[in-house]
């Protein structure tokens, strides 16, 4: 069974992309839904040490996919009225995101960590702000009010955060889990700073709902690798002995 639902996964992933790169978004965020519940009964059914910040990560995600879905189908919303589908499924996107960054923060030891690792930290705060602003400024004149801007801007910082975690998390663990998480994390910002052009530069471009979609699918392929793996770090390099001397 668990072989039938990773076949199915892979098979619904590719549909995934093509419908996301031909723009039809409703069919493709059905396809996206099914996805993300077949990964929910996947990891809770095969997966002996289970997360629950893990499981709320996919759990949000998911309801903000089918919330996305509905919009395509649930009461239209007029002009110049609030767009409860658009924050819904944002803020959504947002408390998943946060679920997923506290699951690697909370096993991070900070003041060990930034003994260590303190110029790297700087850098990527600094890093972070700077990308934060350049990339929602883009979107600055699609947005329709300084509440729409705002959540762009909180959208962002989140996933900008959740990739410096799992940076931090890598160079201070250096083992199989953290380098697979790094890279679905790096897979996701690549797919939502593209799908950002997709939805606010470039509408509806063929070639970057091909790549978004891909990005996604693959992040959540590394996402849910790193879930079946312990944490074996952190390496001699970064170990406890080390930071003591």
């Amino acid at each position: 069974m668990n072989r039938v639902i990773k076949v199915a996964l892979l098979l619904l992933g590719v549909v995934f992309i093509v419908l996301q790169g031909f723009a039809y978004k409703a069919e493709g965020d059905a396809i996206g839904t099914l996805m993300l519940v077949l990964l929910i009964v996947m990891y809770l059914k095969w997966t002996e040490d289970k997360n629950r910040y893990f499981i709320g990560f996919l759990i949000l995600f998911s309801i903000g996919h089918l919330l996305d879905f509905y919009s395509w189908y649930g009461p239209a919303i007029d002009e110049g009225n609030i767009d409860y589908y658009y924050y819904g499924v944002n803020i959504l996107s947002i408390l998943s995101y946060v679920f997923l960054t506290i699951r690697f923060a909370s096993k991070l030891k900070f003041k060990k960590v930034f003994a260590e690792l303190a110029i790297p930290m700087v850098i990527l705060i600094i890093l972070d702000i700077f990308c934060v602003v350049l990339v929602t400024d883009t979107t600055k004149g699609a947005l329709l009010s300084a509440h729409e801007y705002a959540l762009e801007f909180i959208y962002n910082a989140i996933i900008m955060t959740l990739l410096s975690v799992a940076l931090i998390t890598y160079m201070y663990r250096n083992d199989n889990k953290s380098m697979l998480f790094l890279i679905g994390s790096i897979c996701i910002v690549f797919s939502e700073i593209i799908q950002l052009a997709y939805y606010y530069i470039v509408v509806d471009d063929k070639e970057l709902g091909f790549i978004y979609a891909f990005f996604l699918v693959v992040a959540f392929v590394f996402f849910y690798l790193q879930s079946q793996l312990p944490f074996t770090g952190p390496q001699p390099s970064y170990s406890e002995e080390r930071l003591e001397v």
